[in-house]
């Protein structure tokens, strides 16, 4: 199975690969016009024998593999992964026509697409996404970057992926909470975009929780159209686009908090990201509508929390309630004194607009966020 799609008259394309397609990789190697040098870059908490595998079939493609093992920790997400990844192609002397195919969650795609970007200005770059957030969302649309200063993706370009694979054998490895933790960016493609795909996650629910690789992979196609029709028209993020960071607003800014005052908690993306659409759907409406709840309820019917808890998070309620505040006055979509958000105005119809009444942004984070 296949998506395709193009732009700016360069062809593109995603991969499904059941457990059985073993040489996924190798024809569109041969196919390439490369001088036959790739660097394989992998997240070094991937499964061993996963890994094995994929070198196994890389090198019987005829070309001259490199490896180089990487930490895709949030906190990797930095200048010093970036140069790291430079150094190698430099050391390695490779060229335009070279190949990077990375192998990890959002960070390790995030980076080492940034890396084949500057690179001699750009060099062939595939991806094969192992966390479920990156599987769903951040796999295609071509956002590079490193977190710079404390601010998340505050560095970064466009530079898309010539291929994505998305493998089987990579879905049923995920642990159990990085699994569900793709979810809510299905649910943001439901809202913005389509009712099927939310119903979709209401009817197969067991389907997906059980990976069934034949509903898990129709999911993730639902959710990559979605983010598809958004950016093709509109790849440097000025109008359209921008859709697809609803819910981030918020998930941003609480991502942004934990990571510096209460580093234990490790929240993941796509926990924040729910959190996120429940107050962006509260603030838009300024109450809890039929929306709101209907999407709190497939939150929890995946497991998936709809707020911060815990005694820490009890204990030092107040301090972040504020910070959180700051922080979203820190989002990279503000171009005024007033941060943006994506209003919802109903499924499927939405509005890049500002948050200008602050007393009920506050009321928003104290009733929804805690």
């Amino acid at each position: 199975m296949e998506i395709k799609y193009n732009i700016n008259k360069e062809k593109y394309k995603i991969t499904f690969c059941s457990k059985n397609k073993k040489d996924f990789i190798i024809s569109d190697l041969k196919k390439l016009s490369s001088d036959k040098r790739v660097l394989f870059l992998y997240d070094k908490n991937i499964n061993k024998l996963l890994i094995q595998q994929i070198l196994e079939n890389l090198k019987l493609s005829g070309c001259r593999i490199y490896v180089m093992k990487v930490e895709g920790d949030k906190i990797n997400k930095n200048e010093k992964l970036l140069f790291k990844i430079i150094d190698n192609l430099i050391k390695n002397k490779f060229t335009k026509k070279s190949v990077i195919i990375s192998c990890g969650g959002g960070v390790v795609g995030d980076v080492s697409a940034l890396a084949s970007s500057l690179y001699l200005r750009g060099l062939i770059y595939f991806h094969i996404p192992t966390t479920m957030t990156a599987i769903v969302d951040s796999c295609i649309g071509g956002k590079t970057g490193i977190n710079y200063k404390g601010i998340i993706n505050s560095l970064g370009n466009y530079y898309y992926p010539n291929n994505v694979y998305i493998l089987e054998n990579i879905i049923n490895l995920i642990p159990d909470r990085e699994y569900l933790a793709g979810i809510p960016e299905v649910i943001k493609c439901g809202l913005i975009d389509s009712i099927k795909t939310l119903n979709f996650l209401k009817k197969n629910k067991k389907q997906i929780i059980s990976r069934n690789f034949s509903y898990v992979s129709k999911m993730c196609r639902l959710a990559l159209k979605t983010k598809i029709k958004f950016f093709v028209k509109d790849i440097y993020e000025k109008n359209l686009r921008l859709n697809l960071n609803f819910g981030h607003t918020f998930a941003h800014a609480i991502e942004m908090t934990l990571e510096k005052h209460l580093t234990s908690l490790n929240i993941r993306h796509g926990e924040a990201v729910g959190i996120g659409i429940l107050c962006e759907l509260y603030y838009a409406f300024q109450k809890k509508n039929k929306i709101f709840y209907e999407t709190k309820k497939i939150l929890e019917d995946y497991s998936l929390p709809t707020k911060l808890n815990g005694e820490k998070i009890k204990k030092n309620k107040q301090m972040l309630q504020s910070v959180i505040y700051k922080n979203i006055f820190l989002d990279k979509k503000r171009i005024s004194q007033y941060p943006r958000y994506i209003k919802l105005i109903k499924k499927g119809k939405t509005k890049v607009t500002e948050m200008k009444n602050f007393d009920h942004l506050n009321d928003t984070i104290f009733s929804i966020i805690f």
